[in-house]
């Protein structure tokens, strides 16, 4: 028998091929929710759960956003976890770096809020992914940081517009977690052993998040043990946003 929480809901995830959306989408259909998954790769998203709806989805693309919107049935909620990080500062990095930041991470939201808000049934949650250096400055991460601190105030904005209608928004701010991203970084690290500890020092926990951990808040988010939880940038990472 499903946990209850999500169960008959309809709810649309957004990079589930991978890392934290990948543990949602899991989490979401063991918890009783029904489950549209899109991203650029079709194979990783049947690979997450083969039985779910799987759309091939570029959400950067408007027109293809759009031509998604036609056929999309009405939805109970959304979990928009897709993103990339390049890290560089704002001198070092190109024009083309901040332009990939900002469309990976904050109008790829942007252009499902737009299309999709529509089909949000009364009483639906949406759950923003940002950051919690869109919430503190750190060193060599600048476009990224700038695009997710825009992705907290989307779910800010978001729940003003969409109150009249019942229907919640929020962002989470999640610290460092284990996940593919992080690992690929650290891959490319001439010091990986080094960076890993430093990430995992940043907070007072002393380590990195889970993807389940970061999973687990957006499913309360999404569901109606939540219902007067609106308009909120939650940070999760270890108590970090406490003491810097």
């Amino acid at each position: 028998m499903a946990a209850p929480g999500l169960s008959g809901k309809r709810i649309l995830l957004s990079g589930a091929g991978s890392g934290i959306g990948r543990a949602a989408a899991r989490l979401f259909q063991a918890r009783g929710a029904e489950l549209l998954l899109v991203g650029r790769r079709l194979d990783a998203l049947r690979e997450t759960l083969p039985s779910a709806v799987c759309v091939a989805l570029d959400h950067a693309d408007e027109d293809a956003v759009s031509a998604f919107a036609q056929t999309c049935p009405p939805l109970d909620g959304l979990f928009l976890a897709a993103g990339e990080l390049c890290t560089g500062s704002v001198e070092a990095s190109p024009g083309a770096v901040f332009d990939a930041m900002i469309a990976a991470n904050l109008r790829g939201p942007w252009l499902l809020a737009h299309h999709l808000g529509p089909l949000l049934k009364p009483g639906a949650s949406v759950v923003l992914v940002g950051s919690n250096i869109g919430l503190r400055a750190i060193p060599d991460s600048a476009a990224y940081s700038v695009a997710k601190a825009g992705v907290h105030m989307l779910a800010k904005v978001l729940a003003l517009e969409w109150a009249p209608r019942r229907i919640r928004c929020n962002a989470i701010a999640p610290g460092p977690v284990h996940t593919p991203m992080v690992e690929a970084r650290l891959a490319a690290s001439a010091d990986s052993a080094g960076d890993l500890a430093r990430l995992a020092g940043v907070n007072p926990l002393g380590r990195l998040g889970t993807e389940a951990e970061v999973a687990a808040l957006a499913a309360h988010l999404l569901s109606d043990e939540s219902a007067w939880t609106t308009g909120t940038v939650i940070p999760l990472d270890g108590g970090a946003d406490a003491v810097y």
